[in-house]
């Protein structure tokens, strides 16, 4: 295999990587204040995505042409919707089952899931066809020798590490942050010292479901085509990278978003009729670590579960 096509293969799956630790990321911030396992994360994507286009295209219709402001549009509105709805999620469906078993949580939150799946099927017009995402980016290209570098690629990729980064920057060095780690650590000290455990989740929720919001918008900017169903595999897919990463950890959630995009990069060069078993491939070796390490790659830090 020649050198170019080796670094285009390796950015692919540097691409894969960000979008699927945007969504493990969002599963370990649930876990980390709440201790359940909100199915229907994958599906906030979706409905992500395709709040951004219906933006797109309502802007469009208006006559703003402007490429910049349509991307900052579609991120901006995707962003705060996804955000509402995961606080909205957290306010009437997750905390009032707080004394429940962990199974009721799990059980209406995959119901929600697939709720919020047809939805997008029934009322978005022909939402059971694949839809055009707008290329918003720029569509040229470099060549650094043998290999070609998409700008709209390393834009994206810069702005997950940018995102990751502010992330981290924001549970280590804000009292919000501090906040959100004290009630991952302890939830009744955390309410002894006058933090409003309520508005914590809430937030926490909306931070996870922004995060799958730009995954959305990202993922539709990468492929030029959203799905109604995509949230589905994407879902199952950040839930098995926060799994093998350590459910809770957020250094995890980043290594196994990027550990399964490399799985499937791997299985798409070496085996035979790639785009068909490199899934098969990736989920083998998941189960395979999952049997190994069942409490993750990185064990998780009870002081450090966010």
């Amino acid at each position: 295999m020649d050198v170019g096509l080796l670094s285009q293969y390796i950015m692919n799956g540097l691409m894969l990587g960000m979008m699927y630790t945007l969504v493990a990321v969002g599963f370990t911030l649930f876990f980390g204040v709440l201790d359940i396992i909100k199915f229907s994360h994958g599906d906030v994507l979706t409905v992500g995505a395709f709040t951004g286009l219906a933006t797109y295209i309502g802007l469009r219709s208006v006559g703003v042409s402007s490429t910049p402001l349509l991307l900052l549009a579609v991120l901006v509105v995707a962003i705060l919707a996804m955000a509402a709805l995961g606080m909205l999620i957290a306010r009437y469906l997750v905390l009032p089952l707080r004394s429940a078993p962990a199974l009721n949580t799990l059980l209406i939150t995959l119901m929600l899931g697939t709720v919020l799946r047809e939805m997008v099927r029934l009322f978005y017009p022909q939402g059971a066809n694949p839809k055009p995402f707008p290329a918003l980016l720029p569509t040229d290209s470099i060549n650094l020798g043998q290999f070609n570098l998409r700008l709209d690629n390393a834009i994206m990729l810069a702005a997950g590490v940018t995102i990751i980064v502010g992330l981290r920057l924001l549970l280590n060095r804000t009292k919000l942050g501090l906040a959100i780690r004290a009630v991952a650590q302890d939830e009744e000290t955390a309410r002894t010292m006058g933090i409003n455990f309520t508005a914590i989740v809430l937030i926490t929720f909306a931070i996870g479901s922004a995060l799958a919001a730009i995954g959305g918008v990202m993922n539709g900017l990468y492929y030029n085509e959203i799905n109604f169903g995509m949230g589905l595999l994407l879902g199952v897919i950040g839930f098995s990278a926060a799994i093998i990463g350590g459910l809770g950890s957020i250094y995890g959630a980043i290594l196994g978003g990027f550990l399964f995009a490399a799985l499937q990069t791997i299985g798409a060069v070496a085996l035979p009729f790639a785009s068909a078993y490199k899934d098969v491939f990736a989920f083998t070796v998941v189960i395979a670590l999952m049997a190994w390490r069942p409490t993750g790659l990185i064990q998780e830090k009870i002081s450090e579960r966010v």
